[in-house]
């Protein structure tokens, strides 16, 4: 495999890293009303026979900054949506009546923001970890090609360099995800 490939899949496996982080940074709790809170959860619909996401089964707005509003696009979906949510690890009991969910979002307390606090670090670290597992991969094939004498000592050199240029990057970009989520 030439060097450039090599480093092509490198930064594309590091660029899915971060993609991954900032989805699940999403789904965690700030303190302000997000539909990224709610549009993944998983609803199993009774009348439909599967198990949907909610931003497939309803629309999701913010109406005031700690409300979310959601409302089914199919009123027979209402009760298992309303069963989700309360199912769900997100501790807020949905208020419904009848056509739509309202979801009171209180404010954090100083207990739950550290445990999320926890959580997105520990995310964080996580991602910075597949990060460098790319790296150690993408080197091992590098001294592969090398000892095979595909590739030159300096153009391993070369190569081994731009990927940790690589790899400082997208842990900078994973540092600077966690940064802004726990302010």
């Amino acid at each position: 495999m030439p060097a450039d490939e090599i480093e092509f899949e490198c930064e594309e496996l590091m660029e899915k890293a971060v993609e991954f982080l900032r989805g699940e940074l999403r789904s965690i709790r700030s303190g302000r009303a997000s539909p990224g809170l709610v549009e993944h959860m998983k609803v199993t619909v009774e009348s439909y026979g599967s198990t949907m996401t909610l931003r497939e089964l309803a629309s999701i707005s913010v109406p005031e900054g700690n409300l979310l509003l959601i409302k089914p696009y199919d009123p027979s979906a209402l009760k298992d949506i309303e069963r989700a949510i309360q199912a769900s690890e997100l501790g807020i009991t949905p208020m419904s009546d009848g056509k739509v969910i309202r979801l009171p979002i209180p404010p954090l307390s100083g207990e739950r923001r550290q445990q999320l606090l926890g959580q997105v670090r520990k995310l964080g670290e996580a991602q910075k970890i597949a990060i460098r597992n790319t790296r150690r991969d993408a080197n091992k094939k590098i001294d592969a090609e090398e000892k095979d004498g595909t590739l030159a000592e300096d153009d391993a050199e070369g190569c081994k360099e731009s990927i940790q240029n690589l790899t400082k990057k997208y842990e900078d970009q994973v540092d600077a995800l966690v940064a802004a989520k726990s302010k």
